[in-house]
């Protein structure tokens, strides 16, 4: 996305898109953005059951308030049926994301965050961590 505060390198693996994502965050704005590109990019060819993001982006989550603006905007985008791992790259941000990852189960998401691609994978692959 020319101009964009962020940058994202996809690659498919069988029924997985993984999506590496670099750059600076802090905004509402930002990550709605680079959600909506990821919604995108499931949309094209065939769903994959299951999505890998590895946030390596510099910068702050957007607080708790926007955090719930983020995730009801994030439904009817495509990732309902389908399991979205989160990876956090900076441990000391896990406890302000995984506040989104309660939000995001509640309204019927399949979604985790992990601290490591690692974890997440298993996840992915048998829904233990």
């Amino acid at each position: 996305m020319p101009g964009a505060a962020f940058h994202i390198d996809y690659s498919r693996e069988g029924e997985l898109l993984r999506a590496h994502v670099t750059g600076v965050n802090g905004t509402l704005e930002t990550t709605l953005a680079y959600w909506t590109a990821l919604a995108a990019e499931l949309r094209l060819g065939q769903v994959p059951k299951s999505l890998l993001v590895v946030d390596d982006m510099e910068g702050d989550p957007p607080p708790p308030e926007q955090l719930e603006q983020f995730v009801q905007a994030m439904v009817g985008m495509g990732f309902e049926g389908v399991r979205v791992a989160y990876v956090e790259a900076h441990a000391q941000q896990i406890p302000e994301v995984e506040y989104g990852e309660i939000l995001a189960r509640e309204r019927g998401f399949d979604a985790r965050v992990f601290g490591s691609e690692a974890a997440a994978r298993i996840w992915l692959r048998h829904g233990i961590a």
